[in-house]
């Protein structure tokens, strides 16, 4: 527990030192790393569960996609095509590259990763990026985001200390055995909680969009989603045989062990959040 509480530390410290000297930029490129190292992990995963994907053009791919939203606003290119260029170029690239029978899983396998790793993580960089004739300021949109992560987080962290302290009852014990339903009661109050209180810090920048109240309410949806997120990736690791994506996070597992809860947050939060405008 003592090298999972620490590496939670340094992770927030890392976080917040770029987002302090860097702003969005910072937090654009951060995001791109992670999804690239993200990728890694799940595509070891699915070579592990024998599927053959194609690692490194899922990594470049993916987190060209992941960056794509920032990249338009920036530079004009449109970020809709790269998907699809991607699933034309793997199509061609198993013909030849592949054995007749690991060529659906390798293209299939492939295109998972750049469809809930990349695409899913693009919703951040969505929030993140300012638009023209923004009603959020570039600094509120970087909150929004902040406030999304640490909803998701906070609620992983209250699961767990709730789940250790009374947990009694398995929410899914064929997927993840020591994840209870009294740890997910309590995960969603301490999201919901968390959220609240960062909502209310930071009501000058975020109070039109996101006032206190609303962010209690829409908290406990993005709680019980990233609850799902997080069993999801117990059922890829557990199709691997593996207990941790990796070792890369002392206390804690891989870099897909920290973005889990993340993924399937990102697009509802980002249509909680920004839609209707």
């Amino acid at each position: 527990m003592a090298k999972r509480v620490l590496s939670t530390v340094g992770l927030w410290s890392i976080l917040f030192v770029t987002l302090w000297f860097f702003r969005a930029g910072g937090a654009v490129t951060l995001l791109a790393i992670l999804s690239g190292l993200t990728l890694r992990e799940f595509y070891q995963l699915q070579a592990a569960a024998g599927r053959a994907p194609f690692p490194l053009f899922g990594i470049f791919f993916g987190m060209l996609i992941t960056v794509a939203p920032w990249i338009e606003a920036r530079y004009g290119p449109p970020a809709h095509p790269l998907l699809a260029l991607a699933v034309v170029i793997l199509a061609i690239r198993i013909l030849g590259e592949r054995p007749p029978e690991q060529r659906v899983d390798a293209l299939s396998s492939t295109i998972f990763g750049l469809v809930y790793v990349a695409l899913m993580l693009q919703y951040l960089v969505r929030i993140m990026t300012p638009l023209p004739g923004d009603t959020v300021s570039a600094d509120g949109r970087l909150i929004l985001c902040i406030w999304l992560v640490a909803v998701a987080k906070f609620c992983d962290t209250g699961a767990l200390l709730t789940g250790m302290a009374s947990g009694k009852h398995a929410m899914a014990p064929q997927i993840s055995p020591k994840k209870t339903w009294e740890g997910a009661v309590g995960g969603v109050i301490i999201a919901a909680l968390v959220g609240t209180g960062i909502a209310w810090l930071a009501r000058r920048q975020i109070g039109a969009i996101l006032p206190p109240g609303r962010a209690a309410v829409i908290a406990v949806p993005i709680a019980i989603v990233a609850i799902v997120s997080d069993l999801v990736e117990s059922i890829i690791k557990r199709q691997a045989a593996s207990k941790d994506s990796g070792k890369a996070i002392p206390g804690i597992g891989g870099i897909f062990d920290v973005m889990d809860s993340i993924l399937l947050v990102a697009p509802v939060g980002y249509f909680l959040l920004l839609h209707p405008r």
